[in-house]
């Protein structure tokens, strides 16, 4: 059953989904905008797949309620690493269509992605709104290296399963795909949204240790690396990066902490 859904508004989106009877979708705490009063709430620490689940289909008895509760508890800790909500909110009509609306926490779009099941989707933490019960949140840790060094890409948001997701990002969003740009694309670390399962991501040093590296990273607004994407894939970017909007805030306030250099001597809002 494909969820019918609409996507509203300009500078800050929403998402209205229409439930049929018994249809089931998700979302993080907080991201709930609103429902029809024969739509029912109920949160979970169990994510779609997981202990709750689990239970549901009459795993009984001392040893399922043992493996229940640690797998609750895996999804937990893995959220909790990730910095990701540590529950989620479930809706399901009763009686006829039932209407919940969802809502992202920066100005920006949303996007609804549809997964058929062969190629899974991976996100940046906090793009998620919310999905079908048929798809699988999960978190995908990327390698060493790349990760620590990018920065908004060491922990990634997982998505399986067939149905619809629901992400949302900052600014404006663009659909690349690095097969039309020779296979490869360099971006901003903090301007990926999401990206198709194929698509490998990496993340390089800026230039060399010469002059002009140094000019790139201090006064280059991007520091000392820049992300990869190789391979043959949908990728959404984002124009507007959450560090980005911070700075500008704090410049508004008279607590600009970037100075007119950028790049090294920025500082990240913590």
């Amino acid at each position: 059953m494909t969820l019918k859904q609409q996507i509203v508004g300009n500078a800050m989106q929403m998402a209205v989904c229409t439930l049929q009877p018994g249809q089931t979708v998700y979302c993080e705490a907080g991201k709930f905008l609103f429902k029809t009063a024969n739509v029912s709430m109920d949160t979970r620490l169990a994510g779609p797949g997981g202990g709750q689940q689990q239970d549901q289909r009459g795993a009984g008895g001392m040893g399922g309620m043992l493996r229940q509760a640690m797998g609750t508890a895996m999804q937990v800790g893995q959220r909790v690493l990730a910095g990701e909500s540590i529950a989620f909110q479930y809706f399901s009509a009763s009686g006829g269509e039932g209407t919940v609306g969802f809502a992202g926490v920066l100005p920006g779009e949303m996007r609804a992605l549809e997964l058929d099941g062969s190629r899974a989707w991976f996100a940046e933490k906090d793009a998620f709104v919310a999905a079908e019960s048929t798809v699988d949140f999960g978190i995908a840790f990327q390698g060493g290296r790349s990760g620590m060094s990018g920065g908004e890409g060491f922990i990634l948001e997982k998505f399986t399963g067939r149905g619809t997701v629901i992400i949302a990002g900052a600014g404006n969003f663009i659909d690349l795909n690095p097969a039309d740009f020779g296979g490869r694309i360099e971006v901003d670390t903090g301007c990926i949204v999401a990206f198709e399962d194929g698509v490998r991501y990496g993340v390089q040093r800026i230039g060399g240790l010469n002059r002009q590296g140094i000019m790139n990273a201090v006064f280059g607004g991007e520091g000392l690396s820049l992300a990869t994407l190789e391979g043959n894939g949908r990728v959404i970017l984002q124009s507007m990066t959450i560090e980005g909007l911070a700075n500008a805030l704090k410049k508004a306030q008279g607590g600009d902490k970037q100075g007119p250099t950028g790049g090294l001597f920025s500082t990240r809002a913590g």
